[in-house]
């Protein structure tokens, strides 16, 4: 007990002083989970948008296909990417492998459906409010898909915290297409996974800490976005 006390306190001394390599993980996972967050909002929001006020054949087994992907495993889309950024692979060439930019396309395909669907679940009620307003004025669709993107934009910014969320705590894909090379692709879920393993608990908890903070972070903003949209409403 007394070592897991002196672990504890050591992790906030940790944090406290700002440790270096702890900041400069946390620094790299924000860089990387940031970047991945706004490359997969500008395509997931407009497509939920799409999906809200076009009507077309394929549209509910595409909204289909979009709620199974939200629960891909992400340990597959990292196997995906490598293979695909792979040497044998069709995108070899471009040497991306093991670096940051393999790590925010892996993120990107894991949040995209997850931004997507709720962005569609909230645009579509939207929808049903602004359709008559929208048909009568003769919008067009791009009208129509900025008129919902512009007045849901909270509804969408909790879609794209749940999107970060997801990503900042993901370990699995991350781990595959990164390599958890020190200075380099180390973020905090490979190195808490990483000091583990080591035995250096205190800058796991220490990282722990920095991502449990996050984590707390995100949902307190969702749950505060979520009460000011429904006091909104009334």
């Amino acid at each position: 007990m007394s070592d897991l006390w002196e672990g504890i306190s050591q992790a906030f001394w940790l944090v406290l002083q700002l440790d270096a390599d702890l900041v400069e993980v946390t620094l790299r996972s924000l860089q990387v989970t940031l970047t991945a967050l706004a490359i997969a909002s500008c395509i997931a929001l407009p497509m939920g948008a799409l999906l809200a006020v076009r009507r077309f054949r394929m549209r509910r087994v595409t909204i289909a296909v979009l709620n199974a992907l939200m629960g891909l495993p992400p340990v597959v889309v990292g196997l995906i990417v490598y293979v695909m950024l792979s040497r044998s692979g069709p995108l070899g060439v471009l040497g991306l492998l093991f670096t940051p930019t393999a790590m925010i396309i892996a993120q990107v395909v894991i949040i995209v459906p997850l931004i997507a669907s709720i962005a569609h679940q909230a645009l579509r009620e939207l929808w049903s409010d602004y359709h008559d307003l929208l048909i009568s004025m003769n919008a067009t669709q791009l009208q129509r898909m900025q008129a919902l993107l512009w007045d849901g934009r909270r509804a969408l910014l909790t879609a794209a915290l749940a999107g970060f969320g997801r990503a900042i705590g993901e370990v699995g894909a991350i781990m595959v297409v990164g390599g958890n090379i020190d200075h380099h692709t180390r973020v905090l879920t490979t190195a808490i996974a990483l000091e583990t393993g080591k035995g250096d608990f205190a800058m796991a908890l220490g990282l722990g800490f920095v991502l449990i903070g996050l984590a707390i972070s995100v949902n307190l903003a969702i749950h505060w976005l979520t009460q000011t949209e429904r006091e909104g409403r009334w």
